[in-house]
């Protein structure tokens, strides 16, 4: 069995530095402790919405400038706030004066690398005869690596200050002649890695045959995390996070009602991510779960709590529901055709124009006549696939409304009468429930409700089935 884990730290932790070697990097370990360890980490908070755009609200970044045209001196000004913004936070960490400058040393050389490459392709751009929308896909890429390169570097940096071997693993630079699978690259460099003796850092990104981003949009540093963990055996996973795995947001319910979650299964983490949550991106999950590698969800400033354990095999012993979630915001795109009793091919068509449209699937439900897919999109986003589809069917009635999911998740919440308690629990809130998906494999409960429900109908349903049902079996416990 192998001794190592893989580790994951996130953007917001990333960023905490004093919490990052305090409560991770180091803590109290000391000499061969402190090894036997891969950690992948992500670009410090905020480096990568500079780089690429802003991942809320999408205000451009150094691509979103170089994508529009608008002139040298736009991007190149994005250019110089990733730079500043680099040194900055390599000026509020480094204490050492060599490897302060050395870390800065690494940042203008890796910009300018990537800033001349932008450079040649603007010249390009200039002549009609060139086409560079492949091109474009490949800045992107050699965007995003510069994230993780500074951070990955920089951590390297500050644990080799601290006396720790620490060695910075640099999987970001490619060509065309080095277009590696993703497993290739990794199994090539660790290779000849002695775990037992050096600390790997990793860069999150990994340039590799079919683009990281391309592939896996802003997941792709969990990505490289699962991979590696499954490439090299590792007996656990674990993700650093700013927060822990708990049964709903703090932020809505209140951090005195709700709780750690502890233990769950990949199920759950499935769901999780089918929602938009960030434990895991489901990509990621599933390497790890074909290979029975468990996972595990720290909170990154809580240094004493082991978190929540992730397992393939984990069925809770009493069916009840761990955690409450959803989405704020999708569209219920219904599609009505009195033609479609009996006729087989709708449902293709439909799925074919919103994978091509490039629309997220969280749900769908049908009878005879009705197909409605719950799609993680705005309404404005939607309306291209409806125009097409109403092309191809003209008799149909298609349309689309948006809505909120709040749903009800655990590894078994086959309890008789959770729905009928969650259903009282949202009318007695005046909550409208517009539908309601019960899967077979009991797993969650979802519940269609207006937008403007969404918080109150959280902390209704947390209440019910989590609250009401924990303060019942504490009292049959007592008695």
């Amino acid at each position: 069995m192998s001794l190592h884990s893989v580790e994951k730290i996130g953007g917001t932790s990333m960023s905490a530095t004093d919490a990052l070697f305090d409560n991770i990097l180091i803590a109290d370990r000391t000499e061969a402790e402190l090894y036997k360890r891969i950690f992948v980490v992500s670009a410090y908070g905020g480096m990568t919405d500079l780089l690429l755009e802003n991942k809320k609200s999408g205000l451009p970044g150094v691509y979103g400038r170089f994508l529009a045209n608008e002139g040298d001196e736009h991007w190149h000004g994005a250019m110089d706030k990733v730079r500043q913004a680099m040194h900055a936070r390599n000026a509020a960490i480094f204490t050492d004066k060599y490897s302060h400058e050395e870390a800065n040393i690494f940042v203008n050389e890796r910009i300018a690398l990537v800033t001349s490459c932008l450079n040649d392709l603007a010249r390009l751009r200039q002549h009609g005869h060139f086409c560079l929308k492949d091109a474009l896909m490949t800045v992107r890429e050699l965007l995003a690596g510069i994230g993780e390169a500074h951070s990955a570097h920089s951590t390297a940096l500050l644990l080799r200050d601290r006396g720790v071997n620490a060695r910075f693993i640099d999987l970001t630079l490619w060509d065309q002649q080095d277009l590696r699978s993703l497993d290739a690259r990794l199994s090539d460099v660790f290779a000849t890695i002695d775990l037992k003796s050096v600390l790997p850092i990793v860069t999150g990104y990994a340039g590799c045959e079919g683009g990281m981003v391309r592939r896996y949009a802003r997941g792709y540093t969990e990505m490289t995390f699962s991979r590696l963990a499954v490439l090299t055996g590792a007996r656990e996973a674990v993700i650093h996070k700013e927060f822990h795995l708990s049964s709903a947001d703090p932020k809505l319910v209140g951090e005195d009602k709700v709780h750690k979650i502890g233990r769950t299964n990949y199920d759950v983490a499935d769901q999780l991510a089918n929602l938009g949550m960030e434990a895991i991106h489901s990509g990621a999950a599933r390497g790890l779960r074909q290979t029975d590698i468990p996972l595990r969800v720290r909170n990154s400033f809580d240094r004493e709590d082991s978190g929540t354990l992730v397992s393939s095999k984990y069925i809770s012993e009493v069916p009840r529901v761990e955690i409450i979630t959803g989405i704020r915001e999708m569209q219920a795109f219904t599609f009505f055709d009195q033609n479609m009793v009996g006729v087989k091919g709708y449902d293709a068509a439909i799925l074919d124009t919103l994978t091509r449209h490039n629309l997220p699937i969280v749900s769908k439900s049908s009878n005879a006549n009705t197909i409605t897919h719950y799609l993680s999109a705005t309404a404005q986003a939607v309306q291209p696939a409806l125009i097409e589809l109403q092309q191809s069917f003209p008799e149909a009635d298609i349309s689309h409304e948006t809505a909120a999911m709040v749903a009800a998740i655990g590894s078994d919440i086959s309890r008789p009468d959770l729905v009928s308690d969650a259903l009282r629990a949202l009318t007695a809130h005046g909550i409208a429930i517009n539908a309601l998906q019960h899967q077979i494999r009991t797993v969650d409960v979802q519940f269609i409700i207006p937008s403007d429900d969404f918080d109150e109908a959280i902390r209704a349903l947390h209440k019910a089935l989590i609250e009401d049902v924990e303060h019942i079996m504490k009292e049959r416990r007592a008695a």
